[in-house]
């Protein structure tokens, strides 16, 4: 008996663990988005943004309309591996790596910074990819 509930206790003490450990680095940014004021996170918005023009440039003018395959940068035609992180698992695995390129991408793209729900709604609809 005493076993049992040793038994039990482990794996329900493991399964809050490992639940815990779970986040994603897009989970986290996602919370520290919403700790600036964003959310409910969007993916319909992230797409939307993704294609919108505001300046004659849009995202998927780098990255192509299929996140599945590689792109090519519009301005040096540099390579861009694919984005989906359904066939490159690296992507949106680095914390940093995302804040760098968001910041990079939407100020190329929108000539300003995105906002944290624009991020999130982004990083909800790659995520998806």
């Amino acid at each position: 008996m005493m076993r049992t509930v040793h038994a039990v206790l482990t794996a329900v003490l493991l399964s809050g663990a490992l639940q815990g450990a779970a986040a994603t680095p897009v989970d986290d940014l996602r919370r520290q988005y919403q700790a600036e004021g964003a959310g409910p996170f969007d993916a319909a918005r992230g797409a939307a943004l993704w294609q919108s023009a505001p300046l004659g440039r849009r995202c998927a003018d780098c990255h192509s309309g299929d996140l599945r395959g590689s792109g090519k940068h519009a301005k040096t035609g540099k390579a861009i591996e694919p984005l989906a992180p359904s066939v490159n698992p690296k992507r949106l695995s680095d914390q940093r790596q995302v804040r760098k390129w968001l910041k990079r991408n939407c100020q190329w793209t929108f000539d300003r910074p995105c906002t944290p729900q624009e991020k999130g709604d982004l990083l909800t609809w790659l995520e998806q990819q």
